[in-house]
């Protein structure tokens, strides 16, 4: 059974149409990566989701609650949102993490909230800098401890905006072992963006692939074809096997250059 229904949805800048008719639905203990060029939508999407933004119309349920009738408060019991970029600030990696208690305390911090603040800094293995500064401490630290704060939240569903960006293919893999190891062990309903689609195939369960505005294939690993991966990006690739895996090989002869329209590119506003 779904946990989160996203239904009909479309949003606009302006005049400029981002989002049109997305329709899909999530479950718990799951991940699932949205799949584009830049510019598509991706991003809007993730903000649409977590009420950063208001869709021109659908709507958006997080286990049958409409979520764009919940104040902000009850929003952030429901969804977490870890953003590309964000400011490191000058406080410490324990304080930075008991922020995300914030939707829950009705005066003061209490016992429980520390409890699980802490919990959240020992499943990422940050108990050992929790008196450092967050504005001192490496990137991919930093990381850790947005998202150790959204599962301070304790949300039922989690997002997460390009969690790999910035990092170097170590730091990458530590990540998105982290995130699945919080998924499984919460049994969250994690909804992220992703531009390597093959760090997004070992590590998630499902995949949306977005073009202009549109789904234009989700479901499993099945969706990962060649004709899928050519209609959104306009390249050529193989799909092949590898223990199970799939991988996607860029094929070393492509169409000219000249010929493709790639989606997103040459467009203008704020489309991502």
């Amino acid at each position: 059974m779904s946990i989160l229904d996203v239904n009909d949805v479309q949003f606009s800048y302006g005049e400029k149409r981002v989002l049109e008719e997305i329709s899909f639905a999530a479950e718990k203990n799951t991940i699932l990566s949205i799949l584009g060029p830049n510019g598509v939508g991706k991003t809007t999407l993730l903000k649409c989701i977590c009420g950063l933004h208001r869709p021109e119309r659908g709507s958006i349920e997080v286990d049958g609650t409409d979520i764009l009738k919940l104040n902000a408060r009850e929003m952030a019991k429901n969804i977490a949102y870890v953003p590309q970029k964000s400011a490191a600030t000058r406080t410490t990696v324990f304080d930075s993490v008991l922020i995300g208690r914030r939707p829950h305390i009705d005066w003061t911090t209490t016992e429980e909230d520390m409890e699980i603040a802490w919990r959240s800094m020992e499943s990422l293995g940050l108990q050992d800098k929790s008196l450092e500064y967050v504005d001192e401490i490496s990137g991919g630290e930093f990381q850790k401890v947005q998202i150790a704060r959204a599962i301070t939240q304790e949300p039922k569903i989690l997002i997460l905006d390009e969690p790999s960006n910035n990092l170097d293919i170590a730091n990458q893999h530590m990540t998105m072992r982290m995130v699945e190891h919080v998924v499984r062990q919460h049994g969250l309903c994690t909804v992220m963006t992703m531009h390597d689609i093959n760090l997004a195939t070992y590590y998630s369960d499902r995949f949306m692939f977005v073009k202009n505005g549109h789904i234009v294939a989700y479901g499993g690993s099945e969706v990962i074809a060649p004709e899928t991966i050519r209609d959104v990006y306009g390249i050529e690739v193989d799909v092949i096997q590898h223990k199970g895996q799939a991988i996607v090989v860029p094929l070393k002869e492509q169409p000219n250059l000249d010929d493709l329209t790639l989606p997103g590119v040459g467009g203008h506003g704020h489309t991502e």
